[in-house]
């Protein structure tokens, strides 16, 4: 069974619209001014999403300033960087990104000449799920270009605990490097976020141990790395825009799948229409529910920050696969 189904280029279709560090409690200071970035008294930090952004503030504390250069709405895989978003970057006193998500901010980061460039890809070991790029091919769709197939592997790192930890440390250690005088309070927040990224991962070994079923549908290929972690099986479902139906082949694979592996629930995110999972779970009889990517935080999120986000998550997975 294939874990991933998904072209690479097109995972971005399904729910990251509204990604944002500007709407967590612990995030309130973020700005996306270009005013307020560079020429401070904190050490001013530009994060490419919401998820380097949380790492960024939670590790840098008061002594830091973070701006996050995706807005409220914004699919941050389809991000533009703007002139402005430019300036921010070259001004800024550390640039915290994740290389192979977002091309724009890849080539705007590297054109720049800010201090400190962090790429959180560099910081853990990324992974190919699979057929990436040949599964379900578009109908007249032109071959792949080599640019798209350096972008195969999954950079969806964060919803893996461990691996995320293993990104916060290495952020930590930048930090304690670009701004020494404060290099004693960044290994002490990065030491309290390792462990409670531990007792994450510790959560979802115990939830996820003895289930009667390990497969999951989802629509959208992001949850490889968590999959992997805790011995489960992904199936995205179409790997079209969020608006299009799985086709009628695909529907009776996945309904097949779902007899034999047990699974109740077809998994859909906040952030888009659910119309395909409804359309896979009515013909097939299953349920639906949230599985966020943890892309961004909205009003529609089951949480305000990662942890309470991956909390609901991982009950959200306990109940589709009768966690014991």
């Amino acid at each position: 069974m294939s874990v991933m189904n998904v072209r690479r280029h097109h995972i971005s279709g399904v729910a990251i619209a509204a990604v944002t560090a500007l709407g967590l409690g612990t995030l309130s200071a973020c700005s996306s001014d270009s005013a307020a970035v560079g020429n401070t008294e904190k050490f001013d930090v530009v994060a490419s999403f919401y998820p380097m952004a949380f790492l960024a503030e939670r590790i840098g504390g008061d002594h830091v300033k973070v701006t996050s250069l995706t807005e409220p709405g914004q699919e941050p895989h389809d991000l533009e960087v703007s002139a402005q978003q430019r300036a921010q970057i070259e001004e800024s006193d550390a640039a915290l990104y994740l290389k192979g998500l977002q091309p724009a901010v890849d080539e705007a980061v590297s054109q720049s000449g800010a201090k400190t460039k962090i790429d959180a890809a560099t910081l853990t070991k990324l992974e190919d799920h699979g057929s990436l790029e040949d599964s379900h091919e578009h109908e007249g769709e032109e071959a792949h270009s080599e640019e798209e197939e350096e972008h195969a592997l999954d950079p969806h790192v964060w919803l893996d605990p461990v691996k995320y930890a293993e990104i916060a440390k290495g952020v930590g250690a930048a930090f304690e490097k670009a701004d020494p005088d404060h290099a004693a309070d960044y290994k002490k927040n990065t030491d309290a976020l390792v462990k409670k990224l531990d007792g994450l991962n510790t959560q979802f070994a115990d939830g996820l141990k003895d289930t009667k079923t390990k497969v999951f549908f989802t629509n959208h290929a992001a949850f490889g790395y968590l999959a992997e972690r805790y011995g489960l099986t992904m199936e995205a479902i179409a790997g079209l825009d969020p608006e299009s139906e799985p086709s009628p082949a695909r529907i009776k694979e996945l309904q097949q799948e779902a007899k034999a592996d047990g699974v109740t629930t077809v998994f859909y995110e906040t952030l888009v229409s659910d119309k395909t999972a409804k359309t896979l779970a009515d013909d097939a009889g299953l349920k639906t529910d949230v599985l966020d990517p943890l892309e961004g935080i909205t009003d529609k999120s089951k949480g305000d920050d990662y942890f309470s986000v991956m909390e609901a998550n991982l009950t959200a997975l306990k109940t589709a696969l009768g966690a014991k």
